[in-house]
């Protein structure tokens, strides 16, 4: 059952005190920089907070999983998360990381759907806050603009997809593994000293199902590139010392 508070749909089968989150200027600071919300005024992202419920989950938790029902969406407020595939033969492959102001599960808004991925929890002290599907589709039917960018959204995601499928069936694997970096280093990279560290422990296994190759591959390409100075390579801490090497050895590569 929905009711109406103002313009605001709300869903008050949510849990009560303890989830529902009262809408402060810090949270739209973070639901500003949400590609989903973008283009709405704070009234309206006042009403979309009180309409979701929060969660702080600690490293190990799930947030949902692959080929389950999908219920709801979320939003990482603090905190990581470890985007999981499972091959046919039961291996576990990490597809990408989802940090502070992503959204994960969108597809939760159609109907009689599955997530194609699982959603791990990564640091202690993530804080998620989500929507079911149908309070997430009622609001759309309120605010069209957020029913817009979230095509918008699953737009982009099919882009990175086939993007991604290109990469993998046509590069070398040193052009994917040098683009895996930069990508990680664009998306949670922080100004160190001595170059741009990956703001997160990733090892190089993932790295390595990332990039779409070995773990022995990368090992080998990452100490050669730290050999070259255009990196450290810690067991979990990448720095990258050369960022713009990185980018000619990917560009050089394509030739």
């Amino acid at each position: 059952m929905k009711a109406i508070a103002g313009a605001c749909i709300i869903d008050d089968r949510i849990p009560g005190p303890g989830w529902a989150m009262n809408p402060e200027v810090a949270l739209r600071m973070v639901l500003r920089q949400v590609d989903l919300f973008k283009g709405l005024d704070e009234e309206t992202l006042d009403c979309i907070a009180r309409a979701g419920f929060r969660r702080r989950l600690d490293a190990g938790a799930f947030l949902f999983f692959q080929d389950t029902p999908a219920q709801s969406v979320y939003v990482v407020l603090e905190g990581r998360l470890r985007i999981l595939q499972t091959t046919p033969e039961g291996e576990r492959v990490v597809v990408r990381h989802v940090q502070r102001g992503e959204v994960v599960g969108l597809i939760a808004i159609l109907d009689a759907v599955e997530y194609p991925v699982t959603a791990e929890v990564a640091e202690d002290g993530t804080v998620v806050l989500g929507w079911s599907g149908a309070t997430l589709r009622s609001l759309m039917e309120a605010y069209p603009r957020l029913a817009l960018n979230a095509m918008t959204h699953m737009a982009g995601m099919v882009r990175d997809l086939l993007r991604r499928v290109r990469e993998l069936s046509t590069e070398r694997v040193e052009r994917r593994i040098a683009r895996t970096l930069l990508r990680l280093a664009r998306h949670a990279g922080r100004r160190v000293e001595t170059g741009v560290e990956i703001a997160f422990p990733i090892t190089r296994e993932e790295i390595a199902q990332m990039a779409g190759t070995t773990l022995y591959t990368v090992s080998r390409t990452l100490s050669r590139w730290e050999r070259e100075g255009l990196l450290e390579a810690g067991r979990t801490r990448i720095v990258i010392r050369a960022p713009h090497a990185l980018v000619a050895l990917v560009d050089d590569l394509s030739h």
